[in-house]
């Protein structure tokens, strides 16, 4: 009996472990179906294999190549472009003659950012750590002598070690310091974590008398995707000051500016943030000597510290943020941060709603402070410590204009300048021209000035000139009127068009040049602007309602020029965060069918009209041929495709579309999430920026287009433009500016770059999200008026959809001759987590249809942000022009696929994405009349024959087990 039991308790213990392994097997295989797409990116893709037709063998077939020939070179090739960049791109906010030291100089690095340096931000943003230069090599590499002993006290005290998050690896500090979890809060830190003075040792002191010809004092703040920095730190810092936030020295950085001054005649202080900090004790410190904004840094940014330092480089940076004396005193500060509806939540709606109101209008960054101090408001010199544009240099440069070009008022302005180096080394200048627009009270709201264009000299040397021309079309001067005329307006009067060297200054010598328009112009529907397809008019009424131009209970204010202290921004009360019904509507559930077209006709579906994608390559987006390739489309072949859009997108057979590999981020292609595929690191998007270098920025573009080929990637996440509103964001590290011009400028050059080697890059995010907080929860709900969204939220986006452009090549005879065509280049975009209004943004018909697509002539794809959270419904997105999805097939699932409507909706993007897949490198060896196979890839054909092998073991353990069992038998029948 015993024996017996024994062999039950084994069998049922086998069965136990059979069953479990099994459901293993199932999960495992049920997730690699599913997560299909994610498993594409990490474990590789099948190969395609391409075979030409009879006769086109040998036609050329790559229409992108690359400029290195291996990834050893690219990568070379990039750090030295990082080093170039942040040459230019650092900037030199104050300096009383110390600078350039000599190289020989021996240097003491204080403060702990000396030695844990903030390279880049984190999440989406993140890059590669690989091949790091930090701060002691990259002086060392300029020839500079840096204390040891110091050196190793703060990196022990910097000590930490590496943990393996949900996003990637990341720091374990043994003293805590500032750091941003991504969509955690509640994980993240916000103490500035400083060595405190009274742990620098004898010894340490005791090495500054060799080390003492600088110090050079690093202050540090990190940021991040999911949080924004510290607007009050109670209870954060243990050093905590009444009313102390994050972008001010704290107590522990005080003593340590103190420290330095006490032991050094030289001190030189690094600004190792992304955003702009309140400077204004140090500025006016006479024994601080210089002061370097560096941002973060990436790759071998580090190397620019030296070659600064030593004048190597004469510094050309200018600051693309005002830098206010105090940030709490801005007109973003009070409507910044969380702020919750008090009537909405899972009983009326899907769950809470929080909101966050523009209530400064078109207020923002140098605006106010340059219209404020116009208008008597405000001392521009107690408020402002160093101005929009500002940035020093080691010579010095006269302008002069030489020519000016005033055209009609549906033409351009164009200033010719000439620049001469008038000091004794050589160096770069920057030249910004600015427009002051007549301002009536009561009429519409206008900034006293407004940048309209810069541009950026050569390498001059002593004594050399070099003419550079600014232009602008006479229209971009024009206010939109979202009251009365809903329009862009260019009112009569006249108009100062000033050459300045920053947004307060303007050149010595040069008068503001008066531009008469005799007429107010009224850009609507028969005298559209002429960049517009249809005129610009009011698409976004349901938001700008929420603002009065009077204090209305549970209303935003305008913020007005005519009464800035009676009109200047204040916290949300308690009636404010009572929704009315429109609000709750917005926070509704969406229902695909609530929203069918009666009218809507079944389009044609899986035809067999003999094309391929390759043949629509270089084709117009309106062409019939369209048509015709779209008929051939089964709509779940979409559906499959458009719902598995994580990071790369599928094959389509029908189309022979081949599958795409789509990473992150704005500082280089991402390891985030883990991926395998790293690009280099490059500065934050703000360095870059400050070069005020459009060539700069196009050969970053280009260098990742190479590194792209390199690693067979073909659309990339970036770059991002959403607006500086307040340096408190934690994302403003990936987004270039407060200013939209330096924003779209920047960007068209990097999309260009990018284009040439057949990158298509998802402009992001679009648009007002312009803070982290609540960004996830049901999507914070952004109100603003609609002249502040368009003047300033969504023109970087507008001028970079209309002005970049590329050219491509494509097969244009049934010959082979190759041929090329000019086209737009942004040919992707993505959409954001937040709400314009109560609408998510990217279900917004509005933004995405009538103001992305009809006004500006968008011809392309829209992703969504990563598509996990509830309010980001996947039927409301294709109906209004998100075309695919950042998720997965598990998470997130159309819940209409098959009627008229949906299926029109899914064929409009899937014309979308193949548009943009066709002119791009993804058809690099493709011509027309190949066959394309797509060989199953490793990971698919490891799990095949492990299934295989499962079953057959499955298979003979029960044959197996039927075996025992009749011997069993057998053995109790005897």
């Amino acid at each position: 009996m015993v024996n017996n039991s024994a062999k039950k308790g084994k069998k049922k213990l086998g069965k136990i472990i059979l069953a479990i392994f099994l459901v293993l097997v199932l999960i495992v295989n049920i997730a690699s179906v599913i997560f299909e797409s994610h498993a594409n990116l990490y474990l590789g893709t099948g190969e395609m294999i391409i075979q030409k037709s009879e006769g086109s063998e040998n036609w050329v077939s790559d229409y992108y190549a690359n400029d290195y020939k291996d990834a050893t070179e690219i990568s070379a090739a990039a750090g030295d472009l990082v080093t170039s960049i942040t040459d230019e791109g650092f900037v030199l906010l104050k300096n009383n003659g110390v600078l350039p030291l000599a190289s020989s100089a021996k240097l003491t690095l204080l403060g702990r950012g000396s030695v844990d340096s903030v390279y880049g931000g984190s999440g989406s943003g993140s890059s590669s750590s690989e091949g790091l230069i930090d701060l002691k090599l990259g002086l060392n590499n300029a020839g500079f002598d840096v204390n040891g002993t110091v050196y190793d006290l703060l990196n022990k005290f910097a000590s930490f070690k590496m943990e393996q998050g949900v996003f990637g690896p990341s720091k374990v500090y043994d003293n805590p310091k500032s750091s941003i979890v991504m969509d955690n809060p509640e994980a993240s830190t916000y103490m500035i974590g400083e060595m405190p003075v009274s742990q620098y040792t004898t010894e340490a002191l005791d090495s500054f008398k060799v080390y003492g010809d600088a110090a050079v004092v690093t202050i540090s703040r990190p940021a991040g995707e999911g949080g924004d920095l510290a607007q009050d730190m109670k209870g954060w810092d243990d050093n905590y000051e009444a009313g102390q936030h994050q972008l001010e020295l704290n107590k522990d950085e005080k003593e340590l500016i103190a420290l330095a001054k006490e032991n050094f005649e030289n001190v030189i202080v690094l600004i190792n943030s992304s955003a702009a900090m309140e400077l204004g004790i140090l500025e006016a410190d006479p024994e601080i000597d210089a002061i370097l904004m560096i941002g973060f840094p990436g790759k071998t940014g580090f190397n620019s510290v030296g070659r600064i330092l030593n004048g190597t480089v004469n510094p050309s940076g200018h600051t693309v943020d005002i830098y206010p004396a105090d940030l709490s005193k801005d007109p973003t500060f009070n409507n910044f941060g969380h702020f919750q509806y008090s009537n909405i939540n899972k009983k009326n709606a899907i769950g809470d709603a929080t909101f966050v109101q523009y209530e400064e209008g078109i207020y923002v960054g140098y605006r106010y402070y340059e219209t404020a101090a116009k208008e008597g408001f405000i001392n521009y010199d107690e408020a402002v410590v160093y101005p929009f544009g500002y940035g020093l240099s080691y010579t010095s440069f006269d302008w002069k204009v030489v020519n000016e070009t005033l055209g009609k008022t549906d033409e351009s302005i164009t200033l010719d300048v000439e620049v001469t180096n008038t000091g004794a080394v050589a160096g770069k200048d920057v030249v910004e021209v600015y427009y002051s627009a007549p301002y009536t009270k009561g009429g519409i709201e206008k900034s006293e000035v407004v940048l309209a264009d810069f541009a950026k000299t050569n390498l001059l040397a002593p004594g050399e000139s070099q003419v550079v021309t600014l232009t602008f079309a006479v229209e971009d001067m024009a206010s939109y009127d979202y009251k009365t005329e809903k329009a862009y307006v260019l009112d009569s009067g006249a108009y100062e068009v000033r050459v300045q060297t920053d947004s307060h200054n303007m050149k010595d010598g040069i008068e503001p040049i008066v531009y008469d328009v005799n007429k107010k112009v009224v850009y609507n529907d028969s005298n559209k602007r002429s960049t517009d397809l249809v005129e610009a008019t009011n698409q976004f009424d349901d938001v700008s309602a929420m603002f009065t131009d009077t204090a209305t209970e549970g209303y935003a204010l305008n913020m007005s020029r005519a009464d800035f202290a009676g009109t200047f921004p204040t916290a949300p009360m308690a009636v404010d965060k009572v929704a009315n019904e429109a609000i709750i509507t917005g926070f509704q559930k969406y229902v695909a069918a609530d929203h069918e077209d009666a009218d809507a006709v079944m389009p044609t579906t899986k035809a067999n009209n003999g094309l391929t994608l390759i043949d629509l390559r270089g084709k117009a987006y309106d062409d019939p041929a369209w048509d015709a390739l779209l008929d051939q489309v089964d709509p779940q072949e979409v559906v499959k495709v458009i719902m598995n859009g994580a990071y790369t997108t599928l094959e389509m057979p029908s189309v022979s579309k081949p599958v795409t590999i789509d990473i992150d981020g704005p500082a280089g292609l991402s390891s985030f999430m883990g991926a395998e595929i790293k690009g280099t690191a490059y500065p934050s998007e703000v360095v870059i920026a400050s070069t005020y270098n459009t060539e700069l920025a196009t050969s970053m573009g280009q260098m990742v287009g190479n590194e792209a080929l390199d690693k067979g990637v073909n659309g990339w996440y970036a770059p991002a433009l959403n607006v500086h509103r307040s340096q408190f964001a934690g994302r403003n590290f990936e987004y270039y500016s407060e200013d939209p011009v330096v924003s779209a400028k920047i960007t068209q050059a990097v999309v260009e770059g990018a284009a040439k080697k057949g990158v298509y890059t998802f402009i992001k995010h679009f648009a007002l999200n312009d803070q982290e907080t609540n960004r996830v929860n049901n999507g914070v709900a952004t109100w603003a008026n609609e002249q502040a969204i368009r003047e300033i939220y969504l023109k970087g986006f507008e001028k970079t959809v209309k002005n970049a452009t590329t050219t491509i090549s494509y097969i244009g005879d049934e010959n082979g001759t190759m041929v090329e065509k000019e086209m737009k280049a942004t040919t992707a975009l993505m959409s954001s987590f937040n709400r314009i209004g109560s609408t998510w943004t990217g279900g917004s018909h509005a933004l995405l249809e009538d103001v992305l697509r009809s006004e500006w002539g968008f011809e392309g794809v829209v992703i969504s942000d990563f598509n996990l959270y509830e309010h980001m419904y996947a039927n409301q997105g294709i109906a209004a022009g998100t075309d695919y999805y950042i998720t997965f097939d598990s998470m997130k699932s159309l819940e209409d696929s098959s009627s008229a409507t949906a299926v029109t909706n899914l064929r409009k993007s899937a014309h979308r994405l193949l548009y943009t897949v066709a002119n791009s490198n993804a058809m690099n060896g493709i011509v027309p009349g190949s066959t394309i196979t797509v060989k199953m890839a490793p990971w698919k054909v490891v799990r095949n024959v492990a299934d295989i092998v499962i079953i057959v073991l499955l298979v003979l353990w029960i044959v197996l087990s039927r075996v025992r069992r009749k011997k069993d038998q057998v053995t109790l029948e005897i």
